[in-house]
């Protein structure tokens, strides 16, 4: 058996001034020490099974790995204890003292032929600096596996200069106690140690358990919820994490209940996920997880996941762009990816070309289980698809990948709920017309002037091309959704923000097609045709128009003025496509007050069903004042199916609902 000889000294730093560079910038977040340190702890221990498995050592049966926390507050101290590998007094000179980056590298190396080669983090080097964030004076406690070394105690005052001698730890392991700065106390508290414990270490391989030695101790144990006495399994510590967490198991190991309540526990979410897509990858690189699509209320929650990214099941970082894509950031789940080129403090990536293979990797994945689930599973699918499309639809805007894989499997709900995809519309809406689905479809798309949609000096603006109307809020579209339906007419539904920016992409890469909302223009379905001559259509037009105009004063109001079937309509208000999508952009941009007029954009246009009693009424009576109170309501009603009022503008519609009321007690 040697002798440590005692020994002090100063800290042989290989590169000039880095320890401040490791206080002040290596590590920003200070309570990272605890990942570092129970990583520590781990990696020890797997070190130590490794020698196992190769033949090495031999444990006795009742072995159990663990890595053991322990915090005094009123001394201010944190011990963190393994039983894993442990030092010598050699290597502690060459892991501490010369503050290696890695004991790892030469592990691997003397055993590479002997066993799989792992990325494992070293079991000393900068993560161990990491404790003089929070700590004035460090001490280790470790005895090596090896029966004829010492063990070695080590001691060192602001990582400066240390004192090492031999040591009082008897088994094979190590002890790091930490003597808490001033302004550290609080990680030897109870709960925010372990608060960020199972933050950083909740996955980590080895159980961790955790013990306060200023807490009273019990002097009896509770018994079990039915009154009986606990068994001796009850009785033991529960450890602090979860050893096993569901990814690393193969997927046909893991149940429907298993995947709901890992996704309970990691996100404390209690809302069921819709589904969720197991990563199971050895090669080219090592990457495994899961990733839930959570049921999102689109109207009151912003979209918003996490994504939480471990290497070997240490936690590195929430939502990291360049492993995730930015798209999926939106879901829920766990990453595991051992491979991932990490820099020394864990916090920045490297070598972006191998990171950017797996973010590839993710999104194939993703994109062929959402196409498998719509071949194998349409049933499902079309149930999830009203939750799920934002996320599949910002996929599409962000992955030009994703949105080729997905372009066959987007589907858009109609006016009487059934999914289709964009052909099926487009081969119903031909077919509706008497058109032959075989043949490129010709209909040409107009604005509310009658000029061709994109006008101006648009190349395309002399195509003919195939409109797909759509509804965006099926409450204040009623009206138009009536009259499609009557017509024989088919629209499909997008209410969500994604669905305008989706739309435009698709018309771009689609140049055959156009997409409008119904209330942009009546369709020559919903008219008939005028009966009266010309002439006598003509001056009901204009004067009506005219009394329109000065009664509302609205002299660059367009009002048209058209015979519809529907009698029941008596006045809509339509807007342009083009103008209507120049307007979002407004608000977008919040470019409030802005006159569309400004970019080429056209105003509201006020349609009069020439067929009803009450537009006749105007025409015959134009010098009544009933006229001019009709004209009004007129308009007031076509603007609450298109919008909402104004408020001055709703308390005189109040007040003309009521004296047009009172006329009918007269």
């Amino acid at each position: 058996m040697s002798n440590v000889m005692e020994e002090k000294g100063s800290l042989s730093i290989n590169s000039e001034n880095i320890f401040p560079i490791i206080k002040k910038w290596l590590y920003s977040d200070h309570d990272i020490f605890f990942r570092e340190l129970i990583s520590n702890g781990c990696d020890a221990i797997t070190k130590m099974k490794k020698l196992e498995i190769m033949g090495e050592v031999s444990l006795p049966e009742d072995n159990e790995w663990k890595v053991t926390v322990k915090v005094s507050p009123e001394e201010s101290t944190i011990t963190i204890i393994d039983n894993g590998i442990g030092m010598t007094a050699e290597e502690v000179k060459q892991y501490i003292n010369q503050i290696a980056f890695s004991g790892a590298q030469a592990f691997v190396e003397k055993y590479k032929d002997k066993a799989n080669e792992d990325c494992i983090i070293g079991h000393f080097g900068l993560g161990f600096y990491s404790a003089f964030m929070v700590a004035h004076k460090v001490t280790i406690n470790t005895k090596s596996y090896k029966e004829d070394e010492p063990s070695v105690y080590w001691e060192s005052e602001e990582g400066v200069d240390f004192v090492m001698s031999e040591g009082s730890r008897t088994e094979r392991g190590t002890e790091i106690t930490l003597y808490l700065n001033e302004d550290s106390y609080e990680f030897s508290n109870e709960y925010r140690a372990k608060e960020v414990i199972e933050k950083y270490c909740y996955f980590m391989p080895t159980p961790i358990y955790f013990e306060n030695v200023d807490a009273p101790k019990k002097e009896e144990e509770p018994k079990a919820e039915d009154g009986e006495e606990k068994t001796e399994e009850e009785k033991k510590p529960q450890p602090l994490n979860n050893p096993n967490p569901l990814w690393t198991k193969h997927p046909n190991e893991c149940t429907e209940e298993e995947y709901k309540q890992f996704f309970r526990d990691v996100f404390h979410d209690y809302k069921e996920p819709l589904f969720w897509i197991h990563l199971n990858m050895d090669y080219p690189f090592n990457l495994k997880g899961i990733l839930y699509f959570p049921k999102v209320n689109m109207e009151y929650e912003n979209l918003e996941g996490t994504i939480k990214l471990y290497s070997n099941q240490v936690f590195i970082a929430d939502n990291i762009k360049e492993v995730i894509p930015e798209f999926l950031l939106l879901l829920k789940g766990v990453i595991d990816c051992p491979d991932l080129p990490l820099n020394v403090s864990r916090s920045a990536l490297q070598n972006d070309g191998f990171v950017k293979k797996i973010s590839d990797y993710i999104t194939k994945k993703v994109a062929d289980k959402l196409s498998g689930m719509c071949k194998v599973e349409r049933e499902s699918y079309e149930k999830y698809w009203d939750d799920i499309s934002p996320f599949i639809k910002y996929g599409c805007l962000k992955d030009d990948k994703f949105c080729e894989k997905m372009k066959e499997y987007m589907l858009f709900k109609n006016l009487e709920g059934k999914y289709l995809t964009l052909e099926d519309y487009i081969k119903a809406a031909k077919e509706a017309a008497g058109e032959d689905s075989t043949e490129t479809p010709a209909v040409e798309v107009e604005n509310a002037d009658g000029s061709l949609a994109g006008g101006g000096d648009d190349e395309d603006s002399g195509e003919k091309k195939q409109i797909v109307y759509y509804v965006t809020d099926e409450r204040q579209q009623s009206q138009y959704i009536n009259m499609f339906k009557e017509a024989g007419l088919d629209a499909v539904l997008l209410t969500h923000n994604i669905d305008q920016p989706y739309i435009s992409k698709l018309e771009y890469e689609n140049k055959e097609i156009r997409f409008q909302r119904i209330d942009a223009d009546l369709t020559e379905a919903f008219k008939e045709d005028v009966a009266e001559s010309e002439e006598d259509w003509k001056k009901l037009t204009e004067t009506v128009t005219e009394m329109v105009k000065k009664t509302l004063g609205k002299e660059k109001l367009t009002v048209k003025v058209e015979k519809l079937k529907n009698e029941k309509v008596a006045s809509m208000i339509t807007l342009s496509e083009d103008s209507r999508r120049m307007q979002d952009m407004m608000k977008m941009y919040n470019m409030y007050g802005t006159d569309p007029s400004m970019f080429g954009g056209d105003g509201e246009t006020l349609v009069l069903n020439g067929n009803h009693p009450l537009v006749k009424y105007v025409f015959e009576h134009k010098k009544s004042k009933n006229a001019s109170v009709i004209c009004e309501q007129l308009y007031d009603l076509a603007m609450l199916s298109h919008k909402p009022l104004a408020p001055e503008e709703m308390t005189k519609f109040i007040e003309r609902s009521n004296e047009i009321m009172l006329l009918l007690t007269k």
